[in-house]
């Protein structure tokens, strides 16, 4: 049986992160896929050079510093400074338009901003009263200073950090300040899928709690193994779960320098061959559609899957195939950001592909729920993490949704400035229950089942509850279908949905045929729906429906 390689440590996050750098001192910790690698030394003086900068600028402990770019090993080195070194960090994704840039930067009142070129170009200094200065992430070339000490300990970088370490730099002069549990670490904008969005308050304890929670559980990753990062790392879960939690294993961290295309995707997973990864379903879904959904359709493989005898064979080698495309070593696909496809969920089941779905949001650090792949079950995103609470406000909590509530250590303080926003989520602070905003069911055994958001639930015609995510997620899964959404208006649903126009015109599908088999769709779906939740029409998208950067759809953006 496996042992728990997971380090014994106190719970202090500096204290996990200076154990891990010298404990794999001489492995690789960060790689740009196809550019720079930096063994977990060089991110140890990284560090050190900008904790010099830190106090050249005048920046004590609580001071916030702002970061904005895309994935990158430098990335990861000034996040993980502004941690040791107990400042605020301020991650901003870098999809977000200047004025909203300036905005969150002033809004967070960051005093240092780590920007990529690119994104600065686009900046205006002028807007951004509270900075001493900016530093582009890549090369931390520093572009703008209100300081004249920062300028020069900038210029002069390598003298003082030759003075700092005179004689040698070593894993013992790695010693990073303990934090206190309840210290703020992160001020984390949230994507806005539902509205404008909202500075998330994160605590050290937060942190920790969740990187624990992967380090007790996640037992099969060992110091070296390979981790191919492609969620945004100004997002949470792609931060904690999969960029800090694998640096604190003494994993090596390859960041995707191009847009995660299912062919980038699928190079990356040979060259790396990782045991872990970290998706969310639409990365999945395009993958498994495009390779393995094509293969299944053939003839021949149709006729041989009623074929009892060779159906089970037939599937192994299916799920072999699959696993190859993934690196040929994964023991386990951790899903999270969105509810995963019911065909797709089927089909892995189905296999016995190693994969899980999880739960979480950014005011939660991300985690809330999880299981193995052992124990997961259909439709449902595991049970409460460690550390963690969980009600459901309902009369019967395991047949009739109603708003889940959490508390825990990985519970946020709550929304920076904004105190309104803070005291709707978490209403009695002596308490510390947060309502999520999400809908669910608990079943006996703590599996939870979410059903959709509060916040998008439609009332019936005599007062029922519709949950459009349920109908969504079986609108997915008919002909053509590559999204929708489901809206009220005026009392009646409309569905709108962005088609598969590739694969309909691979058909010699035109776009009469197209709408034809939409209007089938429709009529297929409210078989199966109450009269109260049946589609009324379908509106038809050209265009993909815009997201946030973790894949979510802006609904508030068509309601009408």
């Amino acid at each position: 049986m496996e042992t728990n390689t997971a380090p014994k440590l106190a719970p202090s996050l500096n204290g996990i992160i200076e154990q891990s750098i010298r404990d794999n001192w001489e492995l690789t910790a960060l790689s740009d896929m196809g550019g720079v690698n930096l063994q977990f030394n060089d991110v140890a003086v990284y560090i050190e050079k900008l904790h010099i900068l830190f106090e050249a600028a005048g920046l004590k402990p609580g001071d916030k510093v702002a970061i904005c770019g895309k994935n990158a090993s430098k990335w990861a080195v000034a996040l993980l400074a502004c941690l040791t070194a107990r400042m605020v960090a301020v991650p901003i994704l870098h999809e977000f338009k200047p004025d909203m840039i300036h905005h969150l930067v002033n809004h967070s009142d960051a005093k240092l901003l780590f920007v990529d070129e690119a994104i600065w170009e686009n900046l205006d200094e002028r807007l951004l009263p509270s900075l001493v200065g900016a530093f582009f992430i890549s090369e931390m070339g520093m572009p703008f200073s209100r300081s004249k000490k920062l300028s020069e300990a900038r210029n002069n970088i390598n003298t003082l950090f030759g003075k700092k370490f005179p004689y040698d730099f070593k894993p013992e002069d790695v010693r990073y300040v303990r934090e206190s549990p309840g210290e703020l670490a992160l001020i984390n904008y949230t994507s806005g899928s539902t509205g404008a969005s909202k500075g998330v308050m994160l605590s050290y304890r937060s942190l920790w709690s969740n990187i624990r929670f992967c380090l007790d559980h996640l037992h099969f990753l060992k110091p070296g193994d390979g981790i191919v990062n492609m969620l945004p790392l100004a997002h949470l879960y792609g931060m904690t779960i999969d960029m800090l939690h694998p640096f604190c294993r003494g994993c090596h961290c390859h960041f995707l320098t191009r847009v995660p295309s299912p062919k980038i995707i699928l190079k990356a997973f040979a060259d790396v061959r990782p045991k872990l990864i970290i998706a969310v379903p639409l990365i999945l879904e395009k993958i498994i559609r495009t390779q393995v959904f094509p293969l299944l359709e053939k003839p021949l493989m149709r006729i041989l899957l009623k074929v009892p005898v060779l159906d089970s064979r037939l599937l192994a080698k299916v799920k072999a195939g699959l696993e190859q495309a993934f690196g040929g070593h994964l023991q386990e696909l951790i899903i999270g950001g969105a509810a995963l496809n019911g065909e797709v969920e089927a089909f892995l089941r189905k296999i016995g592909f190693p994969y899980t779905v999880g739960y979480g949001m950014t005011e939660c650090g991300p985690l809330i729920s999880y299981s193995p792949p052992s124990e997961n079950r259909l439709r449902s995103c595991g049970r409460i993490v460690d550390r963690m609470e969980a009600k459901v406000e309902s009369p019967d909590p395991q047949r009739v949704p109603g708003n889940l509530w959490v508390r825990g250590d990985n519970v946020m303080d709550g929304y920076y400035k904004n105190e309104k926003a803070t005291r709707e989520a978490i209403p009695d602070p002596a308490s510390g229950w947060m309502n999520t905003g999400d809908l669910c069911t608990i079943d006996p055994d703590g599996f939870i089942t979410i059903s959709g958001r509060s916040k998008t639930m439609i009332l019936g015609p005599s007062g029922q509850n519709i949950y459009p995510e349920e109908i969504e997620h079986a609108l997915d899964n008919l002909h053509f279908v590559s999204e929708s959404l489901v809206i009220d208006d005026n009392g009646r649903l409309i569905a709108l949905v962005y088609p598969d126009f590739d694969s309909a015109r691979s058909l010699g599908l035109d776009r009469e045929a197209l709408e034809k088999v939409m209007e089938e769709n429709i009529a297929t779906l409210n078989k199966s729906l109450p009269a109260y939740s049946k589609i009324s029409r379908i509106k038809i998208f050209e265009e993909e429906f815009e997201k946030t950067p973790k894949r979510s759809i802006k609904r508030f953006l068509y309601q009408p």
